[in-house]
Protein backbone atom coordinates (compact mmCIF):
# COMPACT_ATOMS: atom_id res chain seq x y z
CA UNK A 1 0.00 0.00 0.00
CA UNK A 2 2.71 2.20 0.14
CA UNK A 3 3.04 3.14 -3.49
CA UNK A 4 -0.27 3.60 -3.69
CA UNK A 5 0.16 6.58 -0.98
CA UNK A 6 3.17 7.68 -2.42
CA UNK A 7 1.46 8.08 -5.88
CA UNK A 8 -1.39 9.85 -4.35
CA UNK A 9 -0.27 12.01 -1.68
CA UNK A 10 1.74 14.22 -4.54
CA UNK A 11 -0.29 16.58 -5.57
CA UNK A 12 0.45 17.23 -9.28
CA UNK A 13 1.42 21.73 -9.87
CA UNK A 14 -1.86 22.79 -10.92
CA UNK A 15 -4.00 25.52 -9.20
CA UNK A 16 -6.46 23.04 -6.58
CA UNK A 17 -8.98 25.73 -6.80
CA UNK A 18 -9.34 25.16 -10.43
CA UNK A 19 -9.21 21.60 -10.29
CA UNK A 20 -11.99 21.31 -7.85
CA UNK A 21 -14.30 23.78 -9.94
CA UNK A 22 -13.83 21.87 -13.03
CA UNK A 23 -15.00 18.62 -10.86
CA UNK A 24 -18.04 20.82 -9.55
CA UNK A 25 -18.65 21.39 -13.82
CA UNK A 26 -18.04 18.14 -14.89
CA UNK A 27 -20.28 16.76 -12.35
CA UNK A 28 -23.12 19.35 -13.50
CA UNK A 29 -23.00 18.25 -17.03
CA UNK A 30 -24.38 15.17 -15.63
CA UNK A 31 -27.29 17.24 -14.87
CA UNK A 32 -28.35 17.61 -18.44
CA UNK A 33 -28.51 14.49 -19.01
CA UNK A 34 -32.50 14.36 -19.05
CA UNK A 35 -32.87 17.08 -21.57
CA UNK A 36 -31.88 14.15 -23.87
CA UNK A 37 -32.77 10.55 -22.33
CA UNK A 38 -36.70 11.25 -22.26
CA UNK A 39 -36.65 10.74 -26.48
CA UNK A 40 -34.56 7.76 -26.05
CA UNK A 41 -36.60 5.87 -23.68
CA UNK A 42 -39.47 5.95 -26.02
CA UNK A 43 -37.73 3.97 -27.92
CA UNK A 44 -34.83 1.70 -26.11
CA UNK A 45 -34.22 0.45 -22.85
CA UNK A 46 -31.89 1.63 -20.27
CA UNK A 47 -28.93 -0.88 -20.68
CA UNK A 48 -29.47 -0.28 -24.42
CA UNK A 49 -29.21 3.09 -24.03
CA UNK A 50 -25.99 2.95 -21.89
CA UNK A 51 -24.51 0.43 -24.22
CA UNK A 52 -25.15 2.70 -27.39
CA UNK A 53 -23.66 5.77 -25.87
CA UNK A 54 -20.66 3.63 -25.04
CA UNK A 55 -20.15 2.32 -28.36
CA UNK A 56 -20.25 6.00 -29.40
CA UNK A 57 -17.83 6.94 -26.50
CA UNK A 58 -15.52 4.16 -27.65
CA UNK A 59 -15.13 5.47 -31.07
CA UNK A 60 -14.54 9.02 -29.63
CA UNK A 61 -12.00 7.44 -26.86
CA UNK A 62 -10.13 5.43 -29.24
CA UNK A 63 -7.93 7.16 -30.40
CA UNK A 64 -7.07 8.98 -27.44
CA UNK A 65 -6.16 5.45 -25.84
CA UNK A 66 -3.75 4.95 -29.25
CA UNK A 67 -2.08 8.50 -28.53
CA UNK A 68 -1.64 7.33 -24.62
CA UNK A 69 -0.68 3.61 -25.46
CA UNK A 70 2.54 4.14 -24.10
CA UNK A 71 0.70 4.49 -20.33
CA UNK A 72 -0.96 0.86 -20.50
CA UNK A 73 2.99 -0.50 -20.62
CA UNK A 74 2.96 0.64 -16.76
CA UNK A 75 -0.32 -0.51 -15.42
CA UNK A 76 0.08 -3.46 -12.54
CA UNK A 77 -2.36 -5.59 -11.08
CA UNK A 78 -3.70 -2.56 -8.52
CA UNK A 79 -4.30 -0.51 -11.67
CA UNK A 80 -5.93 -2.82 -13.51
CA UNK A 81 -8.17 -3.33 -10.25
CA UNK A 82 -8.94 0.00 -10.09
CA UNK A 83 -9.51 0.66 -13.40
CA UNK A 84 -12.19 -2.32 -13.14
CA UNK A 85 -14.08 -0.06 -10.30
CA UNK A 86 -14.21 2.75 -11.98
CA UNK A 87 -15.50 1.53 -16.11
CA UNK A 88 -17.42 -1.85 -14.39
CA UNK A 89 -18.28 -0.95 -11.20
CA UNK A 90 -18.83 3.06 -11.78
CA UNK A 91 -20.02 3.10 -15.55
CA UNK A 92 -22.08 0.14 -15.72
CA UNK A 93 -22.85 -2.07 -12.25
CA UNK A 94 -23.99 1.01 -9.81
CA UNK A 95 -26.57 2.05 -12.83
CA UNK A 96 -27.83 -1.10 -13.46
CA UNK A 97 -28.56 -1.54 -9.22
CA UNK A 98 -29.81 2.15 -8.55
CA UNK A 99 -32.42 1.41 -11.29
CA UNK A 100 -33.15 -1.36 -10.27
CA UNK A 101 -33.53 -0.21 -6.68
CA UNK A 102 -36.18 2.41 -7.92
CA UNK A 103 -37.89 -0.11 -9.09
CA UNK A 104 -37.99 -2.34 -6.21
CA UNK A 105 -37.49 -0.31 -3.26
CA UNK A 106 -39.39 2.59 -1.48
CA UNK A 107 -38.40 5.58 -3.57
CA UNK A 108 -37.67 8.65 -1.21
CA UNK A 109 -35.49 6.11 0.99
CA UNK A 110 -33.59 5.07 -2.05
CA UNK A 111 -32.80 8.45 -3.36
CA UNK A 112 -31.73 8.88 0.41
CA UNK A 113 -29.45 6.59 0.78
CA UNK A 114 -27.86 6.94 -2.72
CA UNK A 115 -26.77 10.36 -1.48
CA UNK A 116 -24.53 8.39 1.48
CA UNK A 117 -21.99 8.36 -1.64
CA UNK A 118 -19.94 11.07 -0.04
CA UNK A 119 -19.40 9.06 3.32
CA UNK A 120 -17.89 6.33 1.65
CA UNK A 121 -15.67 8.30 -0.74
CA UNK A 122 -14.43 9.63 1.93
CA UNK A 123 -13.91 6.75 4.22
CA UNK A 124 -12.37 4.76 1.22
CA UNK A 125 -10.33 7.80 0.78
CA UNK A 126 -8.65 8.48 3.98
CA UNK A 127 -8.17 4.05 4.20
CA UNK A 128 -6.58 3.81 0.87
CA UNK A 129 -5.13 7.28 -0.76
CA UNK A 130 -4.61 8.44 3.19
CA UNK A 131 -5.75 11.23 2.37
CA UNK A 132 -6.29 14.21 5.26
CA UNK A 133 -9.15 15.71 5.70
CA UNK A 134 -9.04 19.79 5.60
CA UNK A 135 -10.45 21.74 9.26
CA UNK A 136 -13.34 21.96 9.36
CA UNK A 137 -14.05 19.19 6.46
CA UNK A 138 -17.26 17.65 8.89
CA UNK A 139 -19.63 20.72 9.45
CA UNK A 140 -18.86 21.08 5.79
CA UNK A 141 -19.93 17.86 4.74
CA UNK A 142 -23.01 17.91 6.75
CA UNK A 143 -23.98 21.48 5.64
CA UNK A 144 -23.52 20.23 1.73
CA UNK A 145 -25.98 17.02 2.63
CA UNK A 146 -28.45 19.01 4.27
CA UNK A 147 -28.91 20.81 1.07
CA UNK A 148 -28.76 18.14 -0.80
CA UNK A 149 -31.45 16.64 1.27
CA UNK A 150 -33.93 19.89 0.86
CA UNK A 151 -32.92 19.69 -3.12
CA UNK A 152 -34.91 15.93 -2.66
CA UNK A 153 -37.29 16.01 -0.33
CA UNK A 154 -37.88 20.01 0.30
CA UNK A 155 -39.21 20.09 4.62
CA UNK A 156 -40.77 16.27 4.42
CA UNK A 157 -39.44 13.25 5.85
CA UNK A 158 -37.98 10.88 3.37
CA UNK A 159 -39.68 7.62 4.79
CA UNK A 160 -42.82 6.52 6.79
CA UNK A 161 -41.37 3.46 8.11
CA UNK A 162 -37.83 2.49 9.29
CA UNK A 163 -39.06 -0.68 7.48
CA UNK A 164 -38.36 1.10 3.94
CA UNK A 165 -34.88 0.88 4.94
CA UNK A 166 -34.62 -2.48 5.46
CA UNK A 167 -35.36 -3.97 2.28
CA UNK A 168 -34.02 -5.46 -1.32
CA UNK A 169 -34.08 -1.82 -2.47
CA UNK A 170 -32.23 -0.38 -0.18
CA UNK A 171 -29.41 -2.57 -0.38
CA UNK A 172 -28.91 -2.06 -3.97
CA UNK A 173 -28.97 1.74 -3.45
CA UNK A 174 -26.62 1.26 -0.78
CA UNK A 175 -24.35 -1.24 -3.15
CA UNK A 176 -24.55 1.89 -5.97
CA UNK A 177 -23.50 4.63 -3.70
CA UNK A 178 -20.67 2.24 -2.36
CA UNK A 179 -19.63 1.74 -6.30
CA UNK A 180 -19.85 4.98 -7.26
CA UNK A 181 -18.19 6.16 -3.91
CA UNK A 182 -15.41 4.19 -4.84
CA UNK A 183 -15.12 5.26 -8.04
CA UNK A 184 -14.18 8.60 -7.27
CA UNK A 185 -11.49 6.88 -5.27
CA UNK A 186 -10.17 4.71 -7.62
CA UNK A 187 -10.32 7.44 -10.41
CA UNK A 188 -8.01 9.80 -7.94
CA UNK A 189 -5.78 6.27 -7.63
CA UNK A 190 -4.97 6.31 -11.26
CA UNK A 191 -4.57 9.69 -11.72
CA UNK A 192 -1.12 9.30 -9.87
CA UNK A 193 0.04 7.06 -13.09
CA UNK A 194 -1.91 7.74 -15.50
CA UNK A 195 -3.01 11.37 -17.76
CA UNK A 196 -6.92 11.85 -17.38
CA UNK A 197 -7.19 11.84 -20.89
CA UNK A 198 -5.95 7.87 -20.19
CA UNK A 199 -8.36 7.28 -17.10
CA UNK A 200 -11.37 8.26 -19.04
CA UNK A 201 -10.57 6.59 -22.35
CA UNK A 202 -10.50 2.90 -20.31
CA UNK A 203 -13.38 4.23 -18.11
CA UNK A 204 -15.65 4.04 -21.45
CA UNK A 205 -13.66 0.94 -23.62
CA UNK A 206 -13.64 -1.08 -20.67
CA UNK A 207 -17.44 -1.32 -19.95
CA UNK A 208 -18.56 -2.32 -23.53
CA UNK A 209 -17.95 -6.00 -22.95
CA UNK A 210 -19.69 -6.04 -19.71
CA UNK A 211 -22.78 -3.89 -21.43
CA UNK A 212 -22.88 -6.12 -24.23
CA UNK A 213 -23.63 -9.27 -21.75
CA UNK A 214 -26.13 -7.16 -19.63
CA UNK A 215 -28.11 -5.98 -22.68
CA UNK A 216 -28.02 -9.63 -24.17
CA UNK A 217 -29.41 -11.27 -21.58
CA UNK A 218 -32.02 -8.93 -20.82
CA UNK A 219 -33.70 -9.79 -24.16
CA UNK A 220 -35.65 -6.60 -25.12
CA UNK A 221 -35.73 -6.18 -28.93
CA UNK A 222 -34.13 -3.39 -30.53
CA UNK A 223 -37.12 -1.28 -32.26
CA UNK A 224 -37.56 2.44 -33.47
CA UNK A 225 -41.05 3.96 -34.64
CA UNK A 226 -41.70 6.84 -36.44
CA UNK A 227 -39.74 6.89 -39.39
CA UNK A 228 -36.49 8.60 -40.99
CA UNK A 229 -37.89 12.17 -38.77
CA UNK A 230 -37.47 9.91 -35.44
CA UNK A 231 -34.30 8.00 -36.34
CA UNK A 232 -32.63 10.90 -37.45
CA UNK A 233 -33.93 12.39 -33.59
CA UNK A 234 -32.77 9.54 -31.90
CA UNK A 235 -29.56 9.99 -33.54
CA UNK A 236 -28.54 13.41 -32.44
CA UNK A 237 -30.17 12.68 -28.91
CA UNK A 238 -27.69 9.94 -28.29
CA UNK A 239 -24.84 11.60 -29.87
CA UNK A 240 -25.44 14.83 -27.46
CA UNK A 241 -25.59 12.85 -24.62
CA UNK A 242 -22.83 10.64 -25.76
CA UNK A 243 -20.60 13.54 -25.67
CA UNK A 244 -21.87 16.12 -23.69
CA UNK A 245 -23.08 14.69 -20.40
CA UNK A 246 -20.72 11.54 -20.95
CA UNK A 247 -17.30 12.71 -22.64
CA UNK A 248 -17.43 16.21 -22.18
CA UNK A 249 -18.42 16.20 -18.52
CA UNK A 250 -15.98 12.81 -17.60
CA UNK A 251 -12.81 14.80 -19.45
CA UNK A 252 -13.50 17.94 -16.98
CA UNK A 253 -14.09 15.54 -14.08
CA UNK A 254 -10.98 13.46 -14.59
CA UNK A 255 -8.62 16.54 -15.28
CA UNK A 256 -10.15 18.63 -11.87
CA UNK A 257 -9.28 15.41 -10.10
CA UNK A 258 -5.75 15.41 -11.09
CA UNK A 259 -5.55 17.98 -8.51
CA UNK A 260 -7.81 17.56 -6.22
CA UNK A 261 -8.50 15.05 -3.22
CA UNK A 262 -10.56 12.45 -3.55
CA UNK A 263 -12.61 13.09 -0.35
CA UNK A 264 -12.87 16.76 -1.12
CA UNK A 265 -14.08 15.75 -5.11
CA UNK A 266 -17.00 13.44 -3.59
CA UNK A 267 -18.56 16.61 -2.57
CA UNK A 268 -17.82 18.71 -5.55
CA UNK A 269 -20.06 15.86 -7.52
CA UNK A 270 -23.30 17.54 -5.58
CA UNK A 271 -23.81 19.82 -8.27
CA UNK A 272 -25.19 17.22 -9.70
CA UNK A 273 -28.74 17.84 -8.07
CA UNK A 274 -28.31 21.29 -8.55
CA UNK A 275 -28.55 21.39 -12.35
CA UNK A 276 -31.22 18.72 -12.33
CA UNK A 277 -33.15 20.99 -10.56
CA UNK A 278 -32.08 23.58 -12.81
CA UNK A 279 -32.93 21.94 -15.60
CA UNK A 280 -36.66 20.89 -14.64
CA UNK A 281 -37.32 24.23 -13.57
CA UNK A 282 -36.06 25.56 -17.12
CA UNK A 283 -37.04 23.07 -19.40
CA UNK A 284 -39.93 21.12 -17.77
CA UNK A 285 -42.09 23.65 -15.88
CA UNK A 286 -40.98 22.23 -12.24
CA UNK A 287 -41.01 24.85 -10.24
CA UNK A 288 -38.30 25.90 -8.03
CA UNK A 289 -39.38 25.48 -4.57
CA UNK A 290 -37.87 27.57 -0.96
CA UNK A 291 -36.37 24.38 0.49
CA UNK A 292 -34.79 23.66 -3.03
CA UNK A 293 -33.45 27.20 -2.89
CA UNK A 294 -31.90 26.76 0.34
CA UNK A 295 -30.46 24.07 -0.60
CA UNK A 296 -28.73 25.01 -3.59
CA UNK A 297 -27.27 27.92 -1.05
CA UNK A 298 -26.32 25.33 1.16
CA UNK A 299 -24.57 23.19 -1.01
CA UNK A 300 -22.71 25.93 -2.91
CA UNK A 301 -21.94 27.88 0.53
CA UNK A 302 -19.88 24.37 1.33
CA UNK A 303 -18.35 23.87 -1.82
CA UNK A 304 -16.93 27.61 -1.91
CA UNK A 305 -15.74 26.88 1.93
CA UNK A 306 -14.27 23.91 1.03
CA UNK A 307 -12.44 25.47 -2.04
CA UNK A 308 -11.20 28.20 -0.25
CA UNK A 309 -9.32 25.88 2.61
CA UNK A 310 -7.77 23.71 -0.36
CA UNK A 311 -6.25 26.78 -2.32
CA UNK A 312 -5.10 28.17 1.40
CA UNK A 313 -3.38 24.75 2.05
CA UNK A 314 -1.63 24.83 -0.62
CA UNK A 315 -0.34 27.93 -0.48
CA UNK A 316 1.28 27.26 2.97
CA UNK A 317 2.79 24.01 1.30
Amino acid sequence: MSNVTASTSEVRQAPLRGGFWLVVLGAALWGVDPLFRIILLKSMTSSQIVLLEHVVLFLAAAPVLWRHRAELKGIRLRQAGALMVVSWGGSAVATILFTKALSSGDLNAVLLLQKLQPIFAIGLAAVILKERLPRNFGPLIVIALAGTYLLTFGWTAPFGHVNSFISVGSLLALGAAALWGGSTVMGRYLLGSMKYETVTSLRFILALPLLFVVTAMEGAPWQVHGGLGASTAIAINLLLQALLPGLLSMLLYYKGLNTTKASVATLAELSFPMTGILINWIFFDLLVTLPQIIGFALIWTALFLISNQQSRQEALN
